[in-house]
C-alpha cells in the first residue's frame, strides 16, 4: 500500500500559547494533518488545546514523556486515552511502560517509548553512568517496549536502520529532530534529513522549527512533504 507523506508528517507545536498554536494551524491549513503537543504548549494551554485541535480534524500526538510511580502513570494514561489522541510518549522504563499499557486498556491510543533523547550523545550517557553506546541503549529500550506491549518508539534518524530488523515491520518508529538539508540542527545531536530518515526505516517524522519559523509555513510544509513523498516512494 502506498504511503502518503501527509499522513506521516507530524508538526511539532512547541509554542507558548493556544493563540500561537491556532495561528500556526491557520497558516499551514491542510498541509498538516498530524500535530504534536509537547510540554510547553500543554503546560500553557492544557487539555483544552488538545480538544481544539481534534475539533479541527487534526490527529494529535501528546508528547508528555510519562515517568512516575505505576499508579500515577496508569491513571494519567487513562485520562489521555479518554481524550481521543493518537500517540502518547512514555519513558522506556519497565514499570512505567507496564502501567501505561494497563492504563490505555482497549482504547485506540498508541504508546510510544522514549528511547534516548535526540540531544543526547555518548558523552551524555557516560555522565549519567551509562556505559552503553547510544545505539545499544536505543536498541535495548526498543526491545523492552515491544516486550511490554507498546506500539512503537521515539528514536533519532540514526537508529531506524538498526531497529527495524530487530522489531519488525509493524512496530512504529517516530523520529524527531529531522531537518531538511542545509537547515540548522539546533539542539539535536543526532539530526538527519527527511530522505535519510525515511530511507533508514522511520514511519513518522516530527518536524517543528523548519516549518514554524518559516516566512511561509504552508510552503515550508509543502516542501517537506514533497521530499518525504519521494523518499517513501523510493523506499517502496
Amino acid at each position: 500500500m502506498k504511503v502518503v507523506a501527509r499522513d506521516r508528517l507530524i508538526l511539532a507545536l512547541d509554542l507558548p500559547s493556544a493563540v500561537d498554536a491556532e495561528r500556526l494551524m491557520d497558516q499551514v491549513q491542510d498541509q498538516v494533518t498530524f500535530v504534536k503537543v509537547g510540554l510547553e504548549l500543554y503546560t500553557a494551554a492544557g487539555p483544552d488545546i488538545v480538544q481544539r485541535l481534534l475539533k479541527r480534524g487534526k490527529r494529535v500526538f501528546l508528547d508528555l514523556k510519562f515517568l512516575d510511580i505505576e499508579e500515577t502513570v496508569r491513571r494519567a494514561t487513562e485520562r489521555v486515552a479518554a481524550m481521543g489522541v493518537e500517540f502518547l510518549t512514555v519513558h522506556a522504563n519497565r514499570k512505567a511502560l507496564a502501567a501505561a499499557v494497563k492504563g490505555r486498556g482497549d482504547s485506540a491510543l498508541k504508546l510510544l517509548a522514549v528511547t534516548v533523547l535526540t540531544n543526547f550523545d555518548s558523552h551524555d550517557l557516560r555522565e549519567m553512568g551509562i556505559q552503553h553506546t547510544v545505539q545499544e541503549l536505543v536498541t535495548a529500550r526498543a526491545l523492552l517496549a515491544a516486550e511490554m506491549g507498546c506500539d512503537g518508539v521515539v528514536a533519532s534518524g540514526e537508529e531506524p536502520g538498526v531497529l527495524r530488523p530487530k522489531v519488525g515491520p509493524r512496530f512504529v518508529i517516530v523520529t524527531p529532530g529531522v531537518r531538511p538539508a542545509g537547515e540548522d540542527v539546533d539542539d539535536h545531536a543526532r539530526s538527519t534529513t527527511p530522505t535519510q530518515t525515511i530511507a533508514a526505516g522511520a514511519d513518522y517524522l516530527v518536524i517543528g522549527r523548519p516549518i514554524r519559523a518559516a516566512a511561509d509555513p504552508a510552503a515550508a510544509a509543502a516542501a517537506v512533504l514533497s521530499e518525504m513523498q519521494a523518499a517513501f516512494d523510493a523506499r517502496a
